[in-house]
């Protein structure tokens, strides 16, 4: 039996139990349910700090919204979309989960947005990447909050091919994350007057890329574009240096490269990587702050993933309390019309089809000799306005946008 890892928030010990055999929770409780990847390659950009980053906002936020105590439940979809679907649908139909948070993998992130709409429930993605959640997929109960493919490969294709780094070559994670984020990269290059030279895909939490690295050397393409995440990205990077792609004159782009990945392979191996990102720990007093809270319960800095789930859980607890209901229709209209402004975002606000629009970053990791301690990792190269960064509104085919 899957197993869940319950945890009523303000001080309650959390407590793993089978689906079937929770605590049974009243309707006066407001219950947001952390679906996740607890055991993967996604496990240390989402999973068990994802759920620290929700009970953290909880607790902060008094643990009630509209006089209701607030419970958090979670679970592992080990990215298998039958698995998360089935965890969700349980969730809505039995354990009465109000909101369902997180859902890294966009082969889960998609139906799980789906069946949130078919039982009007709330669905705030922060870990899944495509930009067909808020674009063909979109839905008036989805908010995805933190990033998406398209706002990856914008903000990284165009200043790449600006620095005259025009020739491409992809080696794509073969699911909908890895596509809609190859598809919007490859399209960006294109727009801004560069090439793709080719692409090779590999499968999910891959171990050995030899082969697909080899085509990317072979190609002699500038920059070789890894449209893949988590330990697909690490496992890609350490044999691309093994590989000597870099000192060859390539230039390896992660499209998708958490703090937590660049720290696992250590500064010496990525200096010189440019990485897209929604969240970085040491940009101001408040980012400092949250994360070294953050990392004192969990053991790392926290990822984008992470910091924005925080911020989309403290946006829809003032949303239910400002309107004293946690019906789900009534709550996005309040988020919607509520900008978003903390630690996370300044000025960020909830379009009609879901996209929580804030500033992107452009990074590039530093040198060893430029770090001045173990998490200091990265140097900002650029700050990118939200509504530059994120797919213009009307361009991403989501039917709820009327014109």
């Amino acid at each position: 039996m899957q197993k869940l890892i319950a945890a009523v928030a303000a001080g309650l010990a959390l407590a793993a139990t089978s689906g079937t055999a929770q605590a049974q929770i009243s309707d006066d409780v407001v219950k947001i349910g952390v679906l996740t990847d607890m055991s993967s390659l996604y496990a240390d950009a989402t999973g068990k700090g994802s759920l620290a980053a929700v009970e953290m906002a909880v607790a902060d936020y008094g643990a009630k919204a509209a006089g209701k105590p607030v419970a958090v439940v979670a679970a592992d979809h080990q990215n298998k979309p039958d698995v998360g679907v089935n965890i969700a649908r349980n969730w809505y139909d039995n354990d009465k989960v109000d909101a369902i948070f997180d859902v890294p993998t966009s082969s889960v992130a998609l139906p799980v947005s789906a069946l949130t709409r078919e039982k009007n429930k709330i669905n705030i993605n922060s870990g899944g990447g495509s930009s067909d959640i808020t674009g063909t997929a979109c839905s008036p109960n989805t908010v995805h909050w933190t990033y998406d493919t398209y706002a990856l490969s914008n903000v990284a294709g165009k200043a790449m091919v600006k620095r005259g780094e025009d020739s491409w070559f992809f080696v794509t994670a073969d699911y909908a994350f890895g596509m809609a984020l190859q598809r919007d990269a490859a399209n960006v290059v294109k727009e801004s007057g560069g090439k793709v030279l080719g692409e090779v895909r590999h499968p999910l939490n891959s171990s050995d890329f030899s082969s697909f690295l080899l085509q990317a050397q072979a190609s002699k393409a500038k920059v070789v574009a890894l449209a893949n995440a988590g330990g697909d990205t690490t496992n890609a990077l350490k044999q691309a240096s093994e590989f000597g792609l870099t000192q060859g004159g390539q230039k390896m782009i992660a499209l998708l490269q958490e703090i937590t990945d660049t720290h696992s392979l250590g500064i010496k191996a990525t200096q010189g990587l440019i990485v897209t990102d929604a969240f970085y720990w040491d940009m101001n007093e408040e980012t400092r702050a949250f994360s070294k809270r953050f990392n004192e319960k969990v053991g790392h800095m926290p990822t984008m993933i992470q910091a924005g789930l925080y911020s989309a859980t403290m946006h829809y607890l003032k949303a239910i309390d400002a309107i004293k209901s946690d019906e789900a229709p009534k709550v996005m209209e309040q988020m919607r019309k509520t900008p978003v402004n903390d630690f996370f975002a300044k000025n960020g606000k909830i379009r009609i089809d879901g996209r929580m629009v804030h500033d992107m970053y452009l990074f590039e990791v530093k040198k060893p000799e430029e770090s001045k301690g173990e998490w200091d990792l990265y140097k900002l190269i650029a700050t990118v306005p939200g509504d530059e960064a994120f797919r213009p509104l009307d361009k991403g085919g989501c039917p709820l946008v009327t014109h």
